[in-house]
């Protein structure tokens, strides 16, 4: 169920309202019970998902994704470096 905005043009209370899409538009104001009720249209809200079958990283944008993996190549290259080095030599023990 949404939540609806609401705003009196009498005496200018603001407020919001929850109830179903069905429902029909209230008119009368909580405040001054006159019938200058007005229903605001707002931005709406955002999808949330939630659960735990959903990341925040699911629904990026491709040139996210692509700057993502440019960030990470560096690293990888970086890793390799430092697992070419000379192994050691055996301690006496391991001969």
């Amino acid at each position: 169920m949404p939540t609806y905005d609401y705003r009196c043009d009498a005496c200018g209370h603001e407020f919001e309202l929850f109830q179903q899409m069905s429902a029909s538009v209230k008119k009368k104001c909580p405040e001054c019970d006159k019938l200058k009720l007005k229903r605001l249209i707002g931005t709406g809200s955002a999808v949330m998902f939630k659960g735990s079958g959903f990341y925040e990283t699911d629904y990026r944008s491709d040139s996210y994704k692509k700057a993502a993996k440019a960030d990470k190549e560096p690293s990888k290259s970086k890793e390799k470096k430092t697992e070419s080095k000379k192994p050691t030599k055996p301690s006496k023990k391991e001969k």
